[in-house]
Order: C-alpha cells, then structure tokens, then sequence
C-alpha cells in the first residue's frame, strides 16, 4: 500500500503531528508514504519526497509543515483537474490523505467522485469546519491571540488609548470569541453579527470617562458594520479559489472611534502570528489522533471520508458533509463573552 499526504491552505500549527502520525502508523501497517509537496500544486507538478520515520522524527514540536503548503486550486481548469487524476495513478498512490481546509477538502471530495481514495484531515484555525468540534491549530491561535491581548493591556491602559486587534476569521469569528473572552476584551467584533460603529465608540466613550479608562476592542478580519456590503479591504486582491484577501478592518474602525470619541486609538493586525510557532500541547494530541485515524480508515477500506472530533471521540464522517457549510460561533458562547462589554 502507498499511501500519499499533502497539506494545503494556509499553514498551522499541529501540520507536521499530522504527518509525523501517518507516517508512524503507515510503518506499523508495513505501508509506504510519499509526501507530496506544497499541496495539490505538488500533484500538478510531481513534486515528492518520501517519507519514513526517520525523516518525520523530531518534527512534532515544529510549526508549519514539513511538506510546504500552497493555495493551488487543480478544478480551475478541466485540464488541471485531470492531469492531477492522471498523476495520482502515475505515482502509484493507493489512496491519498488531504490535510486542509474547505477548499482543500473540497478538492479531495471531487477526487473521491472520479475514483481517487480520499481521506481528509480537517485543518483550521478559523474553527469554522463543520462535522467537528474543532480543527487543531484552533487552540494554538488562540493561545497567541490572549498573549497579545495581555501584552497589549499594559500599553493601552498606560496611555488610556483605544486598541483595536485585528485577528483572523473570514466567515466565523471562533478566534475572535475565544480568543477576546480569554484575553479580557472590552468587546468583541464577528462576521455573524454586523455592528454599529455608534455602539463601539459608546463603549470606549463610557470608559474613557470612568477615570482615564482604556478600551481593548477584538474584530475579526470578516466582521462589517451594519449597511456595508461585502468585505472591508485593502485591496482587490484575491486567492486561487477566488476568495477576497481580508485585511482592513481594525484600521478602519480605529480610525472611525477616534474620529466619532475624540479618544487616541491604534490598530494592531496580529495576521500570520497567530499562524505561527510551536503547536499546544493540545493541538500536537488533537494532530497526532488525527493521523492516526486516517491511516486506520486506509486500512480498513473506508474512502472519502473527514477524520472529526466529536465530544471526545474521533470518528469518521463522508468528506461532503464535512466541509459543507461554514460553522458559525455558538451564540451561547458570545452571550459569555457580551457580559464584559463595556
């Protein structure tokens, strides 16, 4: 059995426990692993290399993935699509594992219909897969997130100024929820609740007078005000699955609470940080049952299926429904976290 692995989307901590687990559990099996390299880009070129446990040794801890990653969409062409089809079977892989998001088990869900074995690890910061509870690197971002919300306290109270922190989350604000809650915001900002620009500056006005009081605002990148349509953006940009590349919104809102309170206010856009470095210790367990489980549903002959967390146990779910719509925040969740507002 020859089994293939490729990581794609963007990166996130706990991507090399993945591989480091697959390819553990494919030598207990006797099976060999190919890592295909920078995602489905790495199908469209044949750009390999071979995995065994020594080349996966000492590789938990670290961020990114050892493999690389990329943004390559194969459906955006017919062609591209079938010389990917053509290069599976060129390579001799057996069954292929998609380590990604949406888009990427998107890709490996359309695969499965032309007869590719597909298995899909769910892989998100965002936290926004539905079919499970969460995707690691969730926890890693938002154990990033709360260290800068504390760092950023000091300062801002120190100057009594408004702070507005940009963090990630284009259509669900997972990060934005748990990673505010836990860092102490004064109120936090997500793409399922558009806001009035009035009801911010309310807050930071109220505080400023309660003697020299500071404001921590939360936004994620998705969230808008009430009347704009579409996303708040720096540009026209967009990526290869033709997504708008998000960032703009903590400025502009920072701008706009000056401009309406009169109360000095910056932007932070903690961005690709909240990607990087070392996996928790939760993400790194949470990978490693991930890769486990997909080499098992290999063995046992189970294809087109998304490894999920679902309460404590990992259990196998058909790749469409896992990636078929966008999870949004628990509003009971956000109700916790609107308590402190204000």
């Amino acid at each position: 059995m020859k089994i293939g692995i490729l990581t794609g989307g963007g990166d996130c901590p706990g991507l090399n426990a993945v591989i480091r687990a697959v390819v553990k559990k494919a030598a207990n099996y006797g099976y060999e692993v190919l890592g295909i390299k920078d995602g489905w880009k790495g199908l469209v070129e044949i750009d390999t290399v071979p995995l065994d446990t020594k080349a996966a040794s000492g590789i938990l801890p670290r961020g990114g993935t050892i493999l690389g990653t990329s943004r390559t969409n194969p459906f955006k062409s017919p062609e591209m699509a079938e010389k990917v089809v053509n290069n599976i079977k060129k390579l001799g892989l057996d069954a292929l594992i998609a380590v990604g998001g949406d888009d990427t088990l998107g890709v490996a869900a359309k695969l499965y219909k032309q007869g590719i074995k597909t298995i899909g690890v769910p892989k998100t910061i965002d936290n926004d897969l539905s079919g499970t509870d969460f995707t690691f690197g969730f926890d890693t971002a938002i154990s990033i997130v709360t260290e800068a919300l504390d760092r950023l306290h000091t300062t801002t109270e120190a100057h009594h100024r408004a702070m507005v922190v940009e963090v990630m989350g284009r259509h669900a604000g997972w990060i934005a929820v748990y990673g505010g809650l836990a860092g102490g915001a004064d109120m936090i900002l997500i793409p399922e609740k558009p806001f009035e620009v009035k009801d911010v500056a309310d807050i930071v006005r109220k505080r400023s007078r309660q003697g020299g009081g500071f404001s921590i605002i939360v936004v994620a990148e998705g969230a808008v005000p009430k009347g704009i349509e579409g996303y708040i953006t720096k540009d026209a940009k967009k990526d290869a699955f033709g997504h708008a590349i998000l960032g703009g919104i903590g400025e502009f809102l920072a701008k706009e609470i000056e401009k309406v309170t009169g109360v000095e206010s910056r932007h932070v856009v903690l961005g690709h940080l909240q990607r990087g470095g070392s996996p928790t210790a939760h993400d790194r367990i949470l990978a490693t049952r991930y890769g486990v489980r997909a080499v098992e549903l290999i063995n046992e002959c189970k294809f087109g299926m998304m490894v999920a967390l679902q309460g404590n146990k990992i259990v196998a779910i058909p790749l469409e429904e896992g990636v078929k719509q966008t999870k949004t925040v628990d509003m009971d969740i956000y109700k916790v976290a609107e308590v402190f507002f204000g």
